[in-house]
Parts: structure tokens; sequence; C-alpha cells
């Protein structure tokens, strides 16, 4: 047995943390790194839209490649059939397609009352079908994530960790994987604010938000073993969250850090709420009916 092998076997979690990065950003950078170094904006890039999708790749490449060496086609087998696994409660679809919308809609409405730039495009004139489509399609890619975290990482971290930790260490790390993504938007809209503090505040709403979101999704994997409705919560955020001309208006500088920091504490605060309602099960080690790796697969 190679030493790959062996840390493939003994830490498959870290072994998918670090060749997601590497196949994920090595893409980016192939791809947009022109742009990207060159400060052009990324709305105006015709290389950005082509390098996230790239990026997107990462978390199924490293799933397939280390379920197929820990697991083989039997661990392919099953990974794909979690994903078509749908026959849950119809709550469970409520909470996995509404928490998103509902929370940004009630973050930009307040915030509107304070200043017009946040009125929710949806309510306006400027809402069209193109913008309903985008989020669409923008929901669709998520299955590119979730094949690799909800797919690979978060099972075998349940395995030893409760949910809200588990939670807490995919979320983190799934936020500096959207780092180099940050940086490109980031750099194109600070709106007059100074960068270096920008960029900081950027990122660190980001991993607020997303850290806060994962604990969500992880709380309904547990709930549904189902990798289908976990991708739909996340489409639904990606959907969202985006500047689409949907429910969040293109924002830059100080307004953009206001929202996106507004929006963290409200998704802390839905998870508060499920933490004080659902306080075992976040805490509980082990999922309730975790789709099975291997035995000798270990966590971190």
């Amino acid at each position: 047995m190679t030493g790959v092998d062996r840390l493939i076997r003994d830490r498959p979690v870290l072994s998918y943390f670090v060749l997601t990065f590497v196949v994920s950003w090595t893409l980016l950078l192939l791809i947009g790194g022109s742009d990207l170094f060159s400060g052009v904006d990324w709305d105006a890039s015709s290389l950005f839209g082509l390098a996230i999708i790239a990026m997107l790749t990462g978390p199924t490449v490293a799933s397939l490649v280390l379920t197929a060496r820990l697991a083989g086609r039997a661990g392919i087998r099953d990974l794909f059939s979690r994903l078509r696994r749908w026959r849950v409660g119809i709550r469970w679809y409520a909470v996995a397609l509404l928490t998103a919308p509902l929370v940004v809609l009630a973050v930009n409405l307040g915030l509107w009352l304070t200043s017009p730039a946040f009125r929710p495009p949806i309510l306006s004139d400027e809402a069209t079908a193109v913008a309903l489509l985008a989020g669409f399609g923008v929901g669709l890619t998520t299955v590119l994530e979730e094949l690799g975290w909800t797919g690979f990482a978060i099972p075998r971290l349940r395995l030893r960790h409760s949910a809200f930790t588990t939670a807490l260490i995919v979320g983190v790390v799934w936020a500096t994987w959207h780092l180099l993504q940050v940086i490109w938007v980031g750099s194109s809209t600070s709106g007059g604010v100074p960068m270096a503090p920008y960029l900081a505040l950027y990122f660190l709403f980001a991993v607020a938000s997303l850290t806060a979101y994962r604990v969500l999704m992880v709380w309904v994997h547990d709930a549904t073993a189902s990798l289908f409705v976990v991708t739909l919560m996340h489409a639904s955020y990606a959907a969202c969250t985006l500047q689409i001309d949907l429910l969040v208006p293109k924002l830059t500088g100080r307004d953009l850090l206001v929202q996106g920091w507004v929006l963290s504490v409200a998704l802390w605060l839905v998870v508060a709420g499920v933490a004080r309602s659902r306080r075992r099960e976040l805490a509980r080690q082990g999922a309730a009916r975790p789709p099975a790796p291997p035995a000798a697969a270990r966590s971190l």
C-alpha cells in the first residue's frame, strides 16, 4: 500500500478537502486567472462563468475519485442512490426550498426601510423571466458541489462528530473554498471602500453566512438522508443570494457589506431557533440514518 493510499484510507475527509481545493483552484486559475489578476469586472468578464463552473467540478471529482478508491463501484452506486432519494416528508421540501428566500427577502425588506438601494428586484418591474431562469440555472450547478460536501465529507464526519460540529468544519472549509471567487467579485465591487478591509469583511461574512446555512443543511440531511433534498436546499440559497436581479439587488461597497452581515446574523438567528428546538438532534454523534462508508473509513 502506497503512502497516498494509506492517507486516503486513514484520513478520507482531509484527503477530500485537499483534492477539492487542488482541482477547483487550479481550474479556476487556469481559465480565469488573466481576468482575475488584471482586475476585470466579474460581471463583464467572458471568463467568469466558465471559470466558476470549472471550479464547481472540484468537489465532484474529489468525491468520485476517493469513493472509487475506498469503496469501488458499490460506493459510487450508493452515492448516486442517495441523490435519487426523494421520498421524504413534504415539510422537508418546504424547509429546503423556502428557508433561503424567506430569510433573504426579510433581510432586504428590512434594509429597504433604511435605503432604497436594498429594494428586492422581484418587487419591481425590472424583475424578468430571464432573472428567474438565471436563478434556476445557478441552482442546477449545486449538484456538482453537494456530491462532494454532503455526498462524501459529511457522512464520514458524522461518524465521530455531532451535526453542529460537522457543519462548523465543513462550513468553514466550504467558505474558504470560495476565497478566489470572493477576491474576483470583491475586487470590482468595493465601491470606494479601501480594498484590503473590504475584501476581509466580504470574506468574513461569507464564512459566517455559509457556515450558518451549512448547519441547517446538515440538520436536513440527518433528518432525510437525502442528497437530493440537500442539493435543492443549496440551490435555493445560491439562486437567492447571487446578484441576478431576483431577491438581491446589485450592491457594491458599504451596502454590500451591510447586506451580507445582516444576512449572516439572520441566518445564525435561524440556527439558534433550530438549536433550541432540536438541541438533541444537533448534538448527537452519528447520523440517525447515515449512508455508511466502508468500515475502514475514518474521519479527520
